[in-house]
């Protein structure tokens, strides 16, 4: 992404309105819903687009099928009759939906996103939307070859208070910013202890829920949330909390490409844990004059200001520190004045579905507040830096190729199929 993208996509984030939830939703077409991956943020997901008058769901799908089961069940109880598949490609196949939620594992978003997009579905799209810098290439070449709206999940780019965060700091009142920090410290989530691998759980489709991924036997560290600490799926919180707020770190420094990338860390919480990404985790970006430093550790809540979570602008003036609680300003001595807590006044995950919804109404693919190039540029940037800890090189990115000037370190910008699957041709 160039400057001149990134300053088209910007203008998406500061231009599109944010509208309540309104009753004339009612008046328009209904829309049909099917869910893809029901068993975390899925089912949240779904909840908040239930929310939009205009939507109902009329399919669930999921390779679990005690998953699948269970969660037509809650929305039977509701009054909510689905059609259940194990297979999207079947869901796809039939005229039940209009629109798809995807929320499976990282290393199927690129399949069946090109898929749904084929079948002249709408789509929201869990984040990061995929789990190689090829793959997002291949997403956002398959959208724009289509008339599908799509929103990628990364609902802050719709609540009010980062957009505010935002606003202020491009005002100039902080100063010139040197540095820029984002981070993500989880404490509720403990390092996982190796299992033995086990035959595969009543109702689990495991071929499919595999799909590209290298061939092994089941393992429960694998399965479901877990998914996330191994590379044959995810990035681990590099991908998973890194595209939210190094999103907000580029947002607020009006920038794309670094000129380098360079990442220490390892598994210092448990060496001999089973996870494979790493608990304990520093990147720097280096730009022109300033950095962006993200940083990650699990088991550990104390982050950075005292925050589990968030991005900090740090300038000559003051310090501006913003997450999902709020933001606020801590000046230097003597420089600026302070600006207490502004905390949330909406949800940033039911605003970011009613937008969603209301570009679909309007047939307006345009008001989008996280199209799919905004998932792919913050999906890429974030894998940098784990092909920069991969690597365990200091890397240069050469932004007209697109690629490093280490040929060794590609390697890792490509997908890597297996089981029959190959990379989508569009």
């Amino acid at each position: 992404m160039n400057r001149k993208d990134f300053i088209k996509i910007s203008s998406v984030f500061a231009a599109s309105a944010l509208v309540p939830f309104a009753s004339a939703f009612a008046s328009q077409v209904s829309l049909r819903v099917g869910l893809i991956g029901a068993h975390g943020m899925g089912w949240a997901n779904l909840n908040a687009i239930l929310k939009n008058t205009n939507v109902r769901c009329t399919a669930l799908c999921d390779v679990d099928e005690n998953v699948l089961e269970r969660r037509a069940a809650e929305l039977s109880e509701r009054g909510i009759k689905v059609k259940k598949f194990v297979s999207h490609k079947d869901m796809l196949a039939e005229d039940v939906v209009d629109v798809v939620i995807i929320a499976t594992p990282d290393h199927w978003h690129c399949l069946q996103l090109v898929d749904a997009v084929k079948a002249g579905k709408h789509v929201y799209l869990e984040k990061p939307i995929g789990n190689s810098v090829q793959e997002c290439d291949v997403m956002v070449k398959a959208v724009d070859d289509s008339a599908s709206i799509v929103q990628v999940g990364q609902w802050q780019r719709s609540q009010q208070h980062f957009r505010d965060a935002i606003d202020f700091v491009h005002s100039g009142k902080l100063g010139k910013i040197r540095t820029v920090k984002a981070w993500s410290y989880v404490d509720w989530k403990k390092t996982i202890e190796k299992k033995p691998d086990t035959a595969v759980p009543e109702g689990v489709h495991y071929d499919l829920w595999l799909g590209p991924a290298t061939k092994r036997p089941f393992n429960p560290n694998r399965f479901h949330f877990e998914f996330r600490w191994f590379w044959d799926y995810a990035g681990g919180l590099m991908t998973d909390w890194g595209v939210h707020m190094l999103d907000y770190a580029l947002l607020g420094m009006k920038v794309s490409d670094p000129v380098s990338v360079m990442a220490s860390g390892g598994k210092y919480a448990d060496p001999n844990g089973a996870s494979e990404t790493p608990d304990t985790m520093s990147v720097v970006y280096e730009f022109e004059d300033f950095s962006i430093q993200w940083e990650h550790a699990i088991g550990i809540g104390l982050g950075p200001y005292n925050r589990n979570h968030g991005v900090a602008f740090i300038g000559d003036n003051g310090t501006l520190i913003l997450n999902r609680n709020g933001w606020e300003v801590i000046p230097e001595k003597g420089k600026m004045e302070a600006v207490a807590l502004q905390k949330p006044k909406d949800n940033g995950l039911d605003v970011h579905m009613q937008n969603f919804v209301r570009a679909i109404t309007k047939k307006d693919r345009g008001m989008v507040n996280a199209p799919i190039q905004v998932g792919a540029h913050i999906a890429v940037f974030c894998q940098m830096g784990n092909i920069a800890y991969r690597a365990g090189e200091k890397l240069y990115w050469d932004r007209a190729k697109r690629k490093f000037t280490d040929r060794k370190a590609n390697n890792y910008l490509l997908a890597k199929y297996h089981n029959g699957y190959k990379i989508p041709r569009v």
